[in-house]
């Protein structure tokens, strides 16, 4: 059974919860090195990771990446071809071995458009920002978006009990317990914007996202307003689609 390894980079906030969790697979992967702390990275640097992944392209998990690939002469590979330093982007549905198992990459867009989710088998799945150890996710719209985003979740729902490693936040027990109550958080949103476009008399489409939102997210912190339009623009996008 491969050793997982969870380290928190110091970057807490409203939006990183306790900091970004780096994991460490068998001792030579490393998944989201995290912001570029000095310490963090040193310790990084030390275990000689010959392979480094990252779940998106947000800087929270990926700002120490290129310089820990070039301090180690690790692989760096995401989704995204812009993420990748000496190898190629990863693709849906690849396995990559390690020590005695082989790891799983699960496309899990949504959240950003390149966002993956890293499955052990047997064991759990990293799941970066598309599900989080605590609250839930943004939908980082025009990036992201709800109609992917509701897939990844009936994806990781497939996968069963399997433990919850996410980005942020600690584990979770069941993968597939936590996809249902995301989803069904995320329909209940989509209500209360339908609400709001019938309080305002206004189209998805007319609407204005900051009025949508100040009627959703009632008592918004300003820390996470940007956050809450972000996925307000995004759930406005999604029923205009819809129509």
């Amino acid at each position: 059974m491969v050793d997982i390894q969870r380290i928190v980079a110091p970057n807490p906030g409203p939006m990183t919860l306790d900091g970004t969790n780096t994991y460490v697979l068998g001792g030579e992967v490393v998944v989201d090195p995290g912001p570029a702390d000095a310490q963090h990275v040193e310790r990084l640097v030390a275990l000689a990771p010959r392979l480094i992944l990252v779940t998106h392209k947000h800087t929270d998990h990926t700002e120490a990446a290129r310089e820990l690939a070039r301090s180690t002469g690790a692989v760096l590979r995401g989704l995204d071809p812009d993420e990748c330093h000496g190898g190629s982007p990863l693709t849906d549905g690849e396995w990559i071995p390690v020590g005695d198992v082989e790891l799983q990459i699960l496309a899990t867009p949504g959240h950003t458009h390149d966002s993956i989710s890293i499955v052990v088998p047997g064991r759990a799945v990293l799941t970066g920002d598309t599900i989080l150890g605590r609250g839930t996710t943004v939908i980082m719209h025009p990036d992201g978006a709800i109609a992917p985003y509701l897939a990844s979740l009936d994806k990781l729902e497939a996968l069963g009990d399997l433990e919850v490693l996410p980005g942020h936040g600690d584990p979770l027990p069941s993968v597939a317990e936590v996809a249902r109550r995301y989803r069904a958080h995320r329909l209940e949103r989509l209500d209360q914007v339908r609400a709001a476009l019938e309080s305002l008399g206004v189209t998805a489409a007319e609407a204005k996202v900051g009025d949508v939102a100040d009627l959703v997210y009632v008592d918004l912190d300003d820390r996470v307003r940007g956050a809450a339009e972000a996925s307000t623009a995004a759930q406005l996008s999604y029923l205009a689609e819809a129509g």
